[in-house]
């Protein structure tokens, strides 16, 4: 525990650090205020500091309606903020007790005091969290198994919120408040044996820190901080290579997911299976990851698959609902134009070559009319150089994921011989003297008749 004639200094220059830090010197403040040590210490340090830092601060207590004393607690805050000269604002969420109440109660909270904070035009609320709840934190998601991320524990800012006391501890706190003769409430529910956090307080910080000789917190603490910047920049690097590796139909490059280094190969994994609502937890990457390394496929949640074949790391239903098969365009002559029903892709039949964007088939004199756009069908054969191939297996070398070979539509001729795979097969560059241009638009995208000739 610090001396008691450093514990007024020490406590005011990290509250002035951190706002500085946090951007909010010349800024505003909403404190949130519970009457317990924490946050009793936040409002009068930051009350001592506000005008060197030219900073306007008001204050939140919320009754929660769990406790008969809350509403005397809260009475006690608006008097402690009177003194110290500032605007307090006292709202009852009325809760029930129940199942899930402290994540009930917390939800509720930041949810009020979020709007307090919008009505009264302030920058940020602050909450008075410290090294020992971040040391709290850090042990409870570590018994259960946690990453990297998970390690990171309280953050010291977000969107809206601050924690300006994160680098001081409990007994850092409680020795300022007795210097300064302020006193402060304690909360019977956090001395209840019932919730894991006491547990770990009362029981497994102080047993760690008697067997390493000194208190832990702080160095537990310190550790979450250099977490949390570990994990910004891998967070980064991995978002940098998920967009990298996205290809247009959703799905990433199998090769370069491969290639990367394990610890982004991981990120980037768990942001694909999250897009799906499935579970990102230890034993599902850990499915996901072999299923990528060996070209196979790994059973996810909410009914979902992962699939590293032909090319393409995805998720697709497990159980696809079966789609209506599309019908046929029939296109008769220049000018024809319309929809593959079920597909989204548009076709038109052009005098000039297709804009960027779309797909384009040079149609020469010897043309057979009408031509046919469709989805493939049982005995499609392509002609290529050297003879004629099934249909099925040209899209199995061009990697077309199995999920949506039903759906790639195919042109055909009046004698039903297979011209084109917009967008796969043959090249879209066509070369000679064609009488006429076969666009195709795929979905998402649109034909555009004003593109120059």
């Amino acid at each position: 525990m610090p001396r008691h004639d450093s514990a007024t200094p020490l406590l005011r220059t990290t509250l002035r650090a951190a706002y500085r830090r946090l951007g909010l010197e010349g800024g505003s403040v909403l404190l949130a205020v519970s009457g317990g040590a924490d946050s009793v210490a936040l409002l009068v340090g930051t009350a001592d500091v506000a005008s060197e830092l030219r900073l306007r601060v008001e204050v939140a207590t919320l009754d929660h309606g769990l406790r008969r004393e809350a509403a005397d607690e809260a009475r006690s805050v608006t008097v402690l903020a009177a003194a110290k000269g500032l605007p307090c604002h006292v709202q009852s969420l009325g809760l029930r007790a129940g199942p899930g109440v402290e994540a009930r109660a917390r939800e509720a909270r930041y949810a009020a005091l979020e709007a307090l904070r919008r009505e009264r035009g302030l920058d940020a609320v602050a909450t008075a969290h410290t090294a020992s709840d971040q040391a709290e934190t850090l042990l409870m998601r570590l018994s259960r198994g946690t990453a990297l991320r998970g390690a990171v524990g309280i953050q010291e800012a977000r969107a809206g919120l601050v924690r300006p006391l994160l680098e001081r501890t409990r007994a850092d706190i409680e020795a300022f408040l007795a210097e300064q003769g302020v006193a402060y409430v304690t909360d019977p529910m956090n001395a209840d044996p019932v919730h894991f956090r006491t547990r770990v307080r009362k029981d497994v910080l102080p047993a760690l820190s008697r067997a390493a000789g000194f208190a832990v917190a702080p160095r537990l603490a310190a550790f979450a901080r250099v977490a949390a910047e570990d994990e910004a920049l891998l967070s980064s690097l991995a978002d940098a290579a998920f967009d990298r590796l996205r290809l247009e139909d959703g799905a990433l490059d199998a090769v370069g997911v491969r290639a990367l280094e394990p610890a982004l190969r991981r990120r980037v994994l768990a942001r694909l299976v999250a897009e799906v609502d499935a579970a990102v937890d230890e034993a599902t990457l850990a499915r996901v990851q072999r299923a990528v390394a060996d070209g196979a496929t790994a059973t996810l949640g909410r009914g979902y698959l992962l699939r590293a074949t032909s090319g393409r790391v995805r998720c697709v239903r497990q159980t696809p609902a079966p789609a209506p098969a599309p019908g046929a365009l029939r296109l008769e002559r220049a000018g024809a134009r319309g929809a593959l029903e079920g597909t989204g892709w548009e076709f038109s039949v052009e005098p000039s070559r297709p804009p960027a964007g779309v797909y384009g088939l040079g149609l020469g004199e010897g043309t057979r009319w009408p031509l046919t756009v469709r989805t493939r069908r049982p005995g499609d054969r392509v002609r290529m150089n050297g003879g004629q191939r099934k249909l099925q297996d040209v899209l199995v070398d061009l990697r077309v994921p199995a999920e949506v070979r039903a759906t790639r539509p195919v042109v055909t001729d009046a004698e039903g011989q297979v011209l084109w795979l917009p967008g796969l097969w043959p090249p879209t560059a066509s070369h000679g003297a064609f009488r006429a241009f076969l666009w195709a638009a795929p979905p998402g995208s649109s034909i555009q008749r004003t593109a120059a000739l």
